[in-house]
């Protein structure tokens, strides 16, 4: 356009000066500014068109190659980008059409579309411009943020009612893939599976990590803190004692099985073992799933019963007298039952709260603070329990693995909404047997708990009954002081999200809503099949990882 009013003011000039030509002429002279006015303004609007049209194209050129730029090559990239602007930009007027993209992942990941064209003029050709040239250029920018999802799911027995667990699994996969395809490169989303019921499985292949307390797995069942009678008569061949599940044992074959036997082995390697039953002879289900990590096993020994000329055995079993006089001695054969731990190496990877067995210390059970060598509440008890969850998975990207993992599910157990929210923070900043990835000073992250239960807390280490909500457990996990597990969590910056699966018809659970971090993160489903549509808005929520620009 320089150009343009350049020449047109030197032709005017001239025409000033001009002392020759007829009127025709003169007159002609005298239209040509006018036409030029005219003709810039009719093809100037025309390519301003044109080039509002190529900005709309490359924009969605751009947009549609962040979906696909980081793998792969140049020439695929711009031959894409050529396929996707040509069928967006439908100016039958514009020539010689350019484009060129360009794909970096530095401080995040960035295409630039860049176009070109020449639209042809009408009128301003009578002053020598035959075409009008337009460019466009468009930054589609994403990565900037990073997602890191902890997946919190309740695996316990209820879910394998109303088809729970089924839709579960398919919920979960659909998730999963939504939120692969939000990641260009491997670390823009990392994800962990969290599966609870009253414990989390870390895996058992870490029995000798020196963060697990073996307190309460090494400790002798406190059901025999009074011996019962005949208890020292017992031995190998006995037939098995306390029938009545009195002291709550059986006879058993080894010390990790739970089948029973009609006698004490008096043979073998468990000869004399007699093992605890599964819930260790207490008949309320505080100590659901529980397998004593041990047997008592039968030493035979011999004891004094009396000693002199007047010495007798009376009453007594098992008993014989020797010598005569004053060196008469009366003893008595007996059996003493010393409490034998089970190897750690056959713990079955469940933890339950950490504190010690009377009760919480020092909230180490609505926290992710590292374990104290010298402090065994900080550290994660063992708990050899018979309802194990199905193992955590750490952060990762591994999205096949996943799916496998999912498939893999199973319902059982009791419900501890509070150890499963604990685990998912502590995946996601690392502790115990997990480790979370560095965070990239150049992107900013996003953490997330998306924790789904079907009901109500039943159970923890210390409180409730097995089968109906306790306000204890509840109590952990939100208080009104604004300490409990989830306040904890929000407070280090990480969202929740908690879908309530109601397919039972209770009252909605105000416990997991509160635990949301706001109203719009809270769902209640009242069918299993409402878990997928559930999960879609809510990876469509977290995929929001690109801001075009």
């Amino acid at each position: 356009m320089t150009h343009f009013w350049t020449k047109l003011g030197r032709s005017l000039r001239n025409f000033r000066t001009a002392r020759r030509g007829n009127v025709a002429t003169t007159f002609a002279l005298a239209a040509l500014p006018v036409l030029a006015t005219v003709g810039f303004s009719v093809d100037y609007s025309n390519a301003n068109s044109v080039k509002a049209a190529m900005q709309s194209a490359l924009d969605s050129t751009a947009l549609m190659l962040s979906k696909d730029a980081a793998t792969i090559n140049n020439t695929q990239l711009q031959a894409k980008a050529k396929t996707y602007f040509e069928a967006l930009f439908t100016r039958p007027d514009a020539k010689n059409i350019t484009i060129a993209a360009s794909y970096t992942a530095e401080g995040g990941s960035t295409v630039v579309v860049n176009g070109s064209a020449d639209v042809p003029t009408n009128l301003l050709g009578i002053i020598g411009y035959n075409q009008i040239t337009v460019k466009g250029s468009s930054t589609s920018k994403w990565g900037s943020t990073r997602l890191r999802v902890a997946l919190v799911l309740d695996t316990t027995g209820s879910m394998s009612d109303d088809g729970k667990m089924p839709a579960l699994k398919s919920a979960t996969k659909g998730l999963l893939e939504q939120l692969q395809s939000a990641a260009s490169t491997n670390g823009d989303v990392y994800v962990s599976i969290v599966p609870f019921s009253k414990n989390v499985n870390l895996g058992s292949g870490n029995f000798n990590a020196s963060y697990i307390d073996w307190t309460d797995w090494e400790a002798e069942p406190a059901t025999l803190s009074s011996k019962p009678s005949g208890w020292d008569q017992v031995g190998p061949g006995s037939p098995c004692p306390f029938t009545n599940n009195n002291h709550g044992f059986v006879c058993a074959p080894s010390p990790t099985s739970t089948s029973t036997t009609s006698s004490i082995p008096s043979s073998g390697t468990y000869s004399g073992y007699i093992c605890p039953a599964t819930d260790s002879g207490r008949k309320d289900s505080t100590k659901i799933g529980i397998r004593y990590n041990g047997c008592y096993t039968s030493v035979e020994k011999t004891r004094t019963i009396s000693s002199g000329s007047s010495a007798s055995c009376g009453s007594t079993v098992n008993c014989s007298c020797s010598g005569s006089g004053s060196k008469k001695v009366c003893t008595q054969t007996y059996f003493d039952h010393p409490w034998v731990v089970n190897a750690k190496s056959t713990w079955n990877g469940c933890v339950t709260d950490r504190g010690n067995a009377s009760g919480p210390v020092s909230n180490y059970d609505r926290l992710v603070t590292a374990p104290s060598a010298n402090i065994a509440a900080s550290k994660y008890p063992a708990e050899q329990n018979a309802y194990c969850s199905p193992e955590v998975v750490g952060l990762n990207y591994n999205w096949a693995a996943m799916h496998t993992l999912v498939n893999n599910l199973y319902p059982l157990g009791a419900t501890n909404q509070p150890i499963g929210l604990v685990w998912g923070w502590q995946t996601l900043v690392g502790g115990g047997p997990f480790t979370a990835p560095p965070k990239d000073s150049q992107y900013t992250y996003t953490d997330v708990i998306v924790l789904m239960s079907d009901g109500l807390n039943t159970l923890n280490r210390w409180s409730g009954n097995g089968s109906s909500t306790s306000t204890a457990v509840d109590a952990r996990m939100v208080d009104s002081s604004g300490a409990g597990t989830c306040a904890n969590i929000k407070a280090a910056g990480i969202t929740i999200y908690a879908v309530h699966v109601n397919t039972d018809g209770d009252p909605m659970s105000t416990l997991l809503k509160n635990c949301a971090s706001q109203d719009d993160k809270f769902w209640m489903v009242t069918s299993a099949n409402g878990l997928g549509s559930v999960f879609s808005a809510i990876g469509s929520n977290l995929t929001k990882l690109r801001v075009a620009k």
